[in-house]
């Protein structure tokens, strides 16, 4: 795979905060719906203080940025330093125009999730943040390393659901949820899209010439390995190889054209780095 160039992630980071900030200010915001991060605290603080969402997500970062800054350094901070900047002029210029009726809770938040999941997956695609609580997270983390940073967001993320299920009611809280999940599974999506790959174990009698055709017919790479069947005691050698999604089904029939009673399992692999996939 080609990788990308410097410019080709800040375009990806520039587009995914636009369509973040949209999410956040056409269809979280109406709707009351607060997912966590600094966006969830700004929809919060607009209710209660009329405060407006950009304001409140650039003030809430400054402080988290000079800590990141003093604490891990430039090279850390400088591509989630530009997601922010950007979800925050979205959020100026983005004009409020409403797609769906904020009374339908359900629709806003699977709509708002997946469009907030596209967003967020770019923006993650670059190696950046939109900085709220992952920056602050990352942070805590490095006090407290006997958490990972995960679970330090969620319980940062978690605290901000509660702050506004206390302020629009549970109600609301629990179409956040929905919306919360739709966001972690498009964006999950999206990184694995680009990586996600087929690992292929073949067992057959014909296994030499199974090899051969899959590397001069496909042109990928295989591995032998020595087994026995514990029930037959028959030894045999056992191909691994490993395919892309869309190579998955010719591989299968160049299996079945050598020998119909191959046992073949096929698994999903979430990444693979080297030659024919993705670059170091």
């Amino acid at each position: 795979m080609k990788q990308r160039t410097a410019a080709a992630d800040y375009l990806l980071i520039i587009v995914g905060s636009f369509i973040m900030g949209y999410a956040i200010k056409n269809i979280y915001d109406p709707a009351s719906l607060v997912t966590g991060g600094a966006s969830g605290a700004a929809i919060v603080l607009k209710e209660l203080a009329g405060i407006p969402l950009w304001v409140t997500n650039t003030v809430l970062n400054v402080p988290l940025f000079l800590a990141a800054f003093r604490m891990k350094g430039w090279r850390f901070i400088k591509r989630t330093l530009v997601a922010t900047v950007m979800l925050s002029i979205s959020l100026y210029l983005i004009p409020e125009r409403f797609l769906i009726p904020s009374e339908d809770m359900l629709l806003t938040a699977l709509f708002g999730g997946i469009i907030t999941g596209v967003g967020t997956g770019m923006v993650f695609l670059a190696q950046a943040t939109t900085g709220g609580t992952d920056m602050l997270a990352v942070l805590v983390q490095k006090k407290l390393p006997q958490y990972t940073i995960p679970q330090v967001m969620q319980v940062l993320d978690a605290a901000i659901v509660v702050i506004g299920a206390a302020v629009f009611g549970i109600r609301a809280a629990l179409y956040a949820l929905i919306a919360i999940y739709c966001v972690a599974k498009i964006s999950d999506n999206i990184l694995e899209g680009l990586k996600f790959s087929k690992m292929v174990y073949i067992i057959s009698d014909y296994s030499q010439e199974i090899a051969e055709v899959i590397m001069e017919e496909m042109g990928r790479g295989v591995t032998s390995m020595d087994a026995t069947g514990m029930y037959s005691g028959a030894r045999r050698q056992m191909l691994c190889c490993v395919v892309s999604k869309k190579e998955i089904s010719e591989l299968k029939e160049l299996v079945k054209e050598r020998d119909k009673k191959a046992f073949v399992i096929v698994s999903d692999v979430r990444e693979v780095l080297g030659e024919g996939f993705i670059e170091y």
